[in-house]
């Protein structure tokens, strides 16, 4: 009996010991969850500057839908792309242009942003307007110089008021940059500008670039030299600005186009209109009058992938070949003239040609750009007579010179010639420098009585222009330079100041359909007489500054054009120009009583003066003296330039206090007809992966050469990987907690759970084994 008595309080202490375990183990569990609670909650206090400063930043599974995403400085996230649409209105009269460029910022995001657009614009514009729209209140842009106006706006940004800032990197090329555009926020800024109309054989157009190309920027070279007796390293940086011309590309083949353009031109020609036709985009023309038309694209609307280009011509018979207007401003009088030499003046027999074809096969020129290429040089080498001489250069990031020297153009020669360049593929670097070295310097003396021609076959895609510039003024020699534009955006700003620097001209050629056309249009000018020593003067006039200094010569067809500013508000006189074809003399007068009324002519004669100056720049021994003088001329016209740019600040300030600004480039498209591998890679952004160039290539430095390139090109490629990451991203649902944390605590607590039950189990066996042998001891 008593033995029973003592096993059942046994039983009943051991009852309670383990009820008192399970208190003792929830009361350490809660515990533990409240202090992991605790620093959960200090974790997320301490967070709070992060989270803050993250605000504008997102992850691709953050996205609902899908959104295009650059990489930020924040490791692991991204910044949402500012979206961008475009309309164009174009007004012209005669041979004046004044176009208006709307660009509408949209920030989808929901933190604020910071948007930079890379934009193209003709290389002969005068930019002197720039309007930020907010709500119903335009802010007007300021014109200061360069290093002024961005202290201005980097100022306005960091207060969180909402200003824009316009810079020109490039004749070509501008950037607007808008700062504080808040979350679902659109942002509208203006542009406007002047520009002339082309004149060509009795083809008046004008030509309105959409997209900037990828540019090929070579990397700097780095020299060893010897410093006051020491060693040292210099590095020869061709493209100083590289990072400003440069924005995010996206491919094709994973994204949807962006940037929609709607456009409108009022024609008002001055003379009876027989046509208008747009090569490259479908046009609905509405006449009018006999002299007026308006344009619209069919469409409504495209995407900005490829460049405008808008031609009209003259009822037969009715085509101006002289033209003179006149504007008032300041105080002075602008004058602007055009004539066009008659056709009939010839000159002596034909002279034989030296000509060497340099045509490029880089990546950039993948697809129909390399067909056109090809078919426009065939057309060339097959239209040499047997008397001249010839050479073919092609070049990627290497070269090769087809013929050791120049030879015959004999039938068998041409033939060669033909099937090399019908053999190539498009592939690679655009290293143009080493192709123009080779054309200008290796190919002998020009013979007596021959005349050496130099033909560039190229889309211009490079950002080194200034070093292809100075290789033309120093080492041309004899030589004229021709560059043939290819594609669907070449670069038109190297194209023309090349064939300007080289006493020749340019041809731009935009889709198969007009290589027979344009290269014909080419090879007239190429075998007829040039007009030169071509100058103007005025009689009865004081003084005058004409533009371009010096008169570039003319080929059939085309028209002297210049600009000039005249002291005094009438001045009286006679506008005289002289030139010589061949022997024969020519001479024209025009009465500027007899001028028309016109309107920018001023803004026309300060961006002509400006290209002057620069072009002068390796005359002016110091450099800072060329940007006073270029300045000086900006900021009187209010003009953007090179050394001035245009600033509009908000009076208030809109983003809060403490938040974060997110900065993202708006993305480009890659240029219609363009292969986006061969121009970044098939794989850019995969360290250590060599290609079948690298592999084939006959160096160490040429395959070092081709590695770098390739590794240049990374970080946009690895951009447009990022956006389609984004765009295939699995959106999983989001809820207010940090689920890996919260997983992490469940997944301790089990742990601990596991080891305390594992532990009493022991606890309790060996407590009940200790029992039974004291029971078994006592009996």
């Amino acid at each position: 009996m008593f033995l029973d008595d003592e096993i059942a309080a046994a039983r009943t202490r051991r009852n309670e010991a383990r009820w008192g375990f399970y208190l003792a183990l929830a009361a350490l569990a809660a515990c533990i969850v409240m202090i992991l609670g605790l620093l959960a909650q200090a974790s997320a206090q301490a967070a709070e500057p992060t989270a803050q400063r993250l605000a504008g930043y997102v992850r691709p599974n953050d996205m609902a839908t899908g959104a295009l995403l650059f990489p930020s400085r924040e490791p692991g996230y991204f910044v949402e792309a500012p979206r961008l649409a475009t309309d164009v209105e174009i007004n012209v009269n005669g041979p004046i242009m004044r176009t208006r460029v709307t660009q509408r910022f949209e920030n989808p995001s929901k933190g604020w942003v910071e948007g930079t657009y890379v934009f193209p614009l003709p290389e002969d514009s005068a930019v002197d307007m720039l309007k930020m729209q907010i709500g119903d209140r335009f802010i007007e842009g300021k014109i200061k110089p360069r290093a002024e106006a961005k202290e201005i706006y980097e100022q306005a940004k960091a207060e969180g008021k909402k200003a824009a800032l316009l810079e020109q990197q490039r004749p070509n090329i501008f950037t607007n940059q808008v700062a504080n555009i808040g979350p679902g926020e659109t942002i509208v800024v203006q542009i406007e500008y002047q520009s002339g109309v082309r004149q060509s054989n009795g083809v008046f157009s004008f030509r309105f670039p959409m997209v900037v190309a990828p540019r090929y920027n070579p990397q700097p070279i780095v020299n060893m030299v010897d410093i006051d007796g020491r060693s040292g390293y210099a590095a020869s940086e061709p493209v100083p600005d590289r990072e400003k011309i440069e924005a995010p590309v996206l491919d094709p083949k994973e994204n949807a186009k962006v940037n929609p353009v709607t456009l409108t031109v009022n024609l008002k020609a001055g003379f009876p209109i027989a046509s208008v036709t747009s090569p490259y985009h479908g046009i609905e023309t509405a006449s009018l009058d006999e002299l007026s038309r308006r344009i619209t694209l069919k469409h409504g609307s495209v995407p900005a992938d490829k460049d405008f280009e808008l031609s009209w011509k003259a009822i037969e018979g009715k085509s101006p070949y002289a033209g003179l207007f006149r504007e008032t401003a300041g105080g002075k009088t602008y004058l602007l003239a055009f004539v066009t030499p008659p056709s009939a003046v010839e000159a002596g027999k034909a002279v034989r040609r030296e000509v060497v074809f340099v045509i490029d096969n880089s990546g950039s020129m993948a697809g129909p750009s390399m067909e056109q290429a090809k078919e426009s040089l065939a057309l060339a080498i097959s239209r040499l007579d047997d008397d001249d001489r010839f050479n073919v250069i092609r070049f990627d990031d290497t070269m090769t010179v087809h013929f050791p020297e120049l030879v015959a153009a004999t039938p068998d020669k041409r033939e060669d010639a033909i099937a090399f360049v019908h053999a190539l593929t498009a592939d690679g670097g655009t290293e143009m420098l080493p192709a123009l070295e080779a054309a200008l310097r290796t190919q002998g003396p020009v013979e007596p009585g021959a005349l050496r021609q130099v033909i560039f076959l190229t889309d211009g895609a490079i950002g080194n222009e200034s070093q292809l510039f100075d290789e033309i003024r120093n080492n041309r020699g004899h030589a004229r330079v021709f560059t043939v534009g290819i594609g669907s955006a070449p670069n038109s700003h190297f194209m023309t100041k090349a064939a300007e620097y080289g006493r020749g001209t340019f041809t731009l050629i935009g889709s198969e359909r007009e290589v027979a056309t344009r290269m014909g249009e080419l090879f007239e000018k190429l075998e007829s007489p040039v007009m030169t020593e071509i100058s103007a003067a005025f009689d009865g006039v004081a003084a005058a500054n004409i533009t371009p200094d010096p008169m570039p010569d003319l080929y059939r067809g085309e028209p002297v054009v210049l600009t000039a500013e005249l002291a005094g508000t009438a001045p009286e006189g006679k506008l005289r120009i002289v030139g010589k074809a061949g022997d024969q003399p020519w001479r024209v007068e025009m009465d500027i009583a007899k001028a028309a009324a016109g309107e920018g002519i001023a803004k026309l004669w300060a961006r002509r003066k400006i290209d002057d100056l620069e072009a002068s720049a390796a005359a002016i021994a110091d450099p800072a003296e060329l940007d006073r003088q270029i300045e000086t001329v900006a900021l009187a016209h209010h003009l953007v330039s090179r050394v001035t740019s245009l600033v509009a600040v908000d009076v208030t300030a809109s983003r809060p206090a403490g938040e974060p600004l997110a900065g993202a480039k708006v993305p480009l498209n890659l240029p219609e007809g363009w292969d986006f591998g061969k121009v970044f890679g098939e794989d850019p952004a995969t360290p250590g992966k060599i290609d079948e160039r690298e592999a084939a290539a006959g160096n160490r430095s040429e395959r070092a050469m081709l590695v770098a390139d390739r590794m240049a090109a990374a970080p946009t490629a690895r951009a447009a990987s990022l956006i389609a990451e984004a765009n295939s991203q699995v959106n999983l649902p989001q809820t207010a907690t940090e689920a890996d944390r919260q997983i992490l605590i469940g997944l301790m607590l089990l742990a601990i759970a596991l080891l305390a039950g594992t532990t009493f189990a022991l606890w309790r066996q060996q407590i009940a084994a200790f029992i039974v042998a004291r029971v078994h001891r006592h009996d």
